[in-house]
């Protein structure tokens, strides 16, 4: 990330990336995640997740605790209080729902003047953002990105740092059919674990264990079906769902060899 900042100010390369990685050492997998994308291994049909996404929700209290320790970050455009909904000027004075970065549950509070400046989060799910910007809030680089009319800077809030996740495979005994997926959220949009591990299996058992082309098939079949098809309404599902139209990239990384196939 540092590296990132200083290529920024001397070639002008401004913009930033999440980063998923996994390192094979000594026996074990490191799997290190910093932003939106997912790992998941499949081994012999079970799920293990790898990593965790990073967004507005899952690191709510994260990024409400900076702001309530750092409130000049927030510009004096924001509050880090979050509210189930915008408060109206009309309702100065009301009690209303409220949670703040020490609270899981609601409780509630009357609305003061600060309430009404716009949220440090807003909204839901995949279109829950940090400022109104940012859809993730781990990552590397994005050192100039600023709030829309503002010179308040996101940076602060998206961290560098990921969340690292320990996979021994000398403890488990791995046939060819068992892999570690990694994908970019433009597959787990629209694809979720249970959907990924199946069409994980139904590929691979097309092909013989030991051609090495069927982890790009797999690969390429998860691509494939979350793109969809071009239809006259855009890309569609098999479920007639939109498809994805983020960036896809998948890797599938066998765990066990041709030997160890029973």
């Amino acid at each position: 990330d540092d590296q990132i900042e200083r290529e920024r100010a001397s070639q002008h390369l401004p913009g930033g990336c999440c980063a998923l990685a996994a390192v094979y050492l000594m026996g074990k997998f490191y799997v290190a995640n910093a932003g939106d994308s997912r790992a998941i291994i499949i081994r012999n049909g079970e799920i293990i997740p790898m990593s965790r996404e990073f967004t507005p929700e899952t690191e709510r209290q994260r990024l409400q605790f900076l702001a309530f320790l750092r409130p000049e970050l927030l510009g004096k455009e924001f509050t880090h209080l979050e509210f189930p909904r915008r408060i109206q000027p009309k309702e100065l004075g009301k009690k209303m729902l409220y949670r703040d970065q020490s609270m899981n549950g609601w409780a509630y509070k009357k609305i003061e003047e600060d309430d009404l400046k716009f949220p440090l989060i807003y909204g839901e799910g995949k279109k829950a953002r940090v400022m109104a910007t940012i859809g993730v809030t781990r990552g590397l680089g994005d050192h100039d990105l600023k709030v829309f009319s503002s010179n308040i800077h996101i940076k602060p809030f998206l961290s560098c740092f990921p969340e690292v996740r320990v996979y021994d495979l000398t403890q488990y005994e791995h046939c060819p059919d068992d892999v570690l997926v990694l994908g970019t959220d433009g597959l787990w949009d629209v694809t979720n674990n249970k959907e990924v591990a199946g069409a994980v299996m139904e590929v691979l058992t097309s092909y013989e264990p030991n051609d090495p082309c069927r982890y790009t098939m797999v690969a390429q079949e998860l691509v494939v079906r979350s793109r969809g098809v071009l239809k006259e309404r855009g890309w569609r599902l098999a479920n007639d769902k939109l498809g994805s139209g983020d960036d896809i990239s998948v890797f599938v990384i066998p765990l066990g060899g041709p030997g160890n196939y029973t």
